[in-house]
C-alpha cells in the first residue's frame, strides 16, 4: 500500500499561489445554511464543521454574502459586519490549528433573492429585469421554497458600488484570518448573470459584447487583487451551467475571453464547474470549453463537478486539471482525503440535511477512526 500511496497523484503536494497544499483533494464551496440569527453569523457548530474537514488540501468556504444586498437565502453567512468577521475568525483559527488552509468564497446573489431578504424590502438587483424562470429560494424557516420575482436592473452608476461590496468583503475576509479568497462568478449568481448572454440584455458598457459582459467580473477581480495580491485570489465559473436559469450562447468565446483577461491580471487559479449543478455529465465534460479556458489561462486549473477519486487521478495524471474540488463527498466524509488514500468506503450523504437544520447531517458524519 505504501508504494501505491507514493504514486497517488492526489497526494502530491502542490504550490497554489503562495500556499503549499498537502494534497490535491480540495473541499468545494458548499452552502449549508446554518449561520446564527439574527445577523447571519458563523457559530460554534460551523467552527466544528470546518475543523473536521481541515485535512483537505484547501477548504473553499461556503458562499458568503459580501453585503446585505448580496443575500439570497435564509441562514447563509455574511462577511459585512464585525460580528460576522469575529465568527469567521473562530473558524479560520480552528482550521489553522488543525493544520488546514481555507479560502473564503465571496458572493453576491444578484436576482436570486427575494424582497423579504433584502434591505428595506427592496427588489433584488440584476444586470437586466429578467426573472429567472423556475428558480426558487427560501426566506425563512417556515416559508418553504418560494418563487423568485422579477429583479430590478442595476443603473450604470450603481456598478461601482457592486465592486466596492466585493472589495470590502475581501478586506473583511483578510481580517477574519483567511488564507485567500475565491470570487463566486458561477451558478447563476450576480457575476454569472452579467457574464451569460441570456440573462444580460444591457445596452451600456456592461452588456452586449463579450468584452462588455465580462467587464464587471474583471473590475471585481482587480479590486479583490488590490486587497489580497494576485497570488491569493481565485475565481469560480460555470461556463455551461444552467442552474438558476442562466445560459450563454457561446461559452467558448465568453469564457475563453474571460480566461485570457484573468490570465493578464495573474490570479492564482480558476475553478471550473464542468457539469450541471446537479452533477449530471451524461454527455461528458464540456471539453472544448475546458480547452479554451486552459489555452488562455496559464495559472492553476481546478476542476469541479461530481468527480470520483479515480476520475480525479486520471484527469490530473493526463494534465487535464491541476486540482479537484469535491462537494457532496466532503459533506458526508470529514476525512475524505484519508478515505481516498486508503481506498476506504465512503459514507453516503443525506440530501434532506444539506440546507438548514442542526448538527444532524452536518457535524455527525463518522470518520474512519470512530
Amino acid at each position: 500500500m505504501s508504494n501505491e500511496n507514493q504514486k497517488d497523484v492526489l497526494f502530491d503536494t502542490f504550490k497554489l499561489g503562495n500556499l503549499s497544499l498537502r494534497n490535491r483533494v480540495l473541499m468545494s464551496p458548499l452552502t449549508r445554511s446554518r449561520s446564527s440569527q439574527p445577523g447571519d453569523i458563523p457559530n460554534a457548530m460551523n467552527v466544528q464543521y470546518y475543523e473536521q474537514r481541515a485535512s483537505a488540501g484547501l477548504i473553499i468556504s461556503e458562499a458568503t454574502q459580501v453585503s446585505p444586498q448580496g443575500k439570497g437565502y435564509a441562514f447563509t453567512p455574511g462577511i459585512h459586519s464585525q460580528e460576522q468577521i469575529a465568527g469567521w475568525k473562530r473558524v479560520t483559527d480552528a482550521v489553522h490549528k488543525a493544520g488546514g488552509l481555507i479560502h473564503m468564497q465571496l458572493w453576491h446573489v444578484g436576482r436570486i433573492s427575494h424582497p423579504d431578504l433584502q434591505p428595506d424590502g427592496q427588489k433584488p438587483v440584476a444586470p437586466s429585469a429578467i426573472a429567472p424562470k423556475g428558480a426558487k429560494t427560501f426566506v425563512s424557516a417556515t416559508s418553504g421554497m418560494v418563487d423568485i420575482l422579477e429583479p430590478r436592473a442595476l443603473e450604470t452608476d450603481e456598478i461601482p458600488s457592486i465592486v466596492e461590496q466585493f472589495r470590502v468583503g475581501a478586506e473583511n475576509a483578510k481580517a477574519a484570518g483567511f488564507d485567500g479568497v475565491e470570487i463566486h462568478a458561477a451558478n447563476g449568481y450576480l457575476l454569472d448573470q452579467f457574464l451569460k448572454s441570456d440573462s444580460n440584455q444591457r445596452t451600456d458598457q456592461y452588456g452586449g459584447s463579450v468584452e462588455n459582459r465580462i467587464r464587471l467580473t474583471l473590475m471585481v477581480t482587480e479590486a479583490v487583487v488590490e486587497v489580497w495580491g494576485k497570488e491569493n485570489v481565485g475565481i469560480r465559473v460555470s461556463p455551461t451551467g444552467s442552474f438558476n436559469a442562466v445560459h450563454d450562447q457561446n461559452p467558448i468565446e465568453t469564457f475563453g475571453t474571460l480566461a485570457k483577461h484573468l490570465n493578464d491580471i495573474g490570479i492564482a487559479y480558476i475553478e471550473v464547474v464542468e457539469d450541471s449543478f446537479q452533477g449530471n455529465h451524461a454527455n461528458g465534460r464540456p471539453q472544448t470549453v475546458i480547452d479554451a479556458i486552459q489555452a488562455a489561462f496559464k495559472g492553476v486549473y481546478i476542476a469541479n463537478g461530481a468527480y470520483t477519486a479515480d476520475e480525479a487521478r486520471t484527469r490530473i495524471g493526463k494534465g487535464q486539471c491541476d486540482l479537484v474540488t469535491f462537494g457532496r463527498p466532503f459533506i458526508a466524509n470529514p476525512d475524505l482525503p484519508e478515505r481516498f488514500r486508503t481506498h476506504a468506503e465512503l459514507n453516503r450523504w443525506d440530501d434532506s440535511t444539506f440546507y438548514g437544520g442542526d448538527a444532524e447531517g452536518y457535524i455527525d458524519y463518522p470518520t474512519l477512526s470512530v
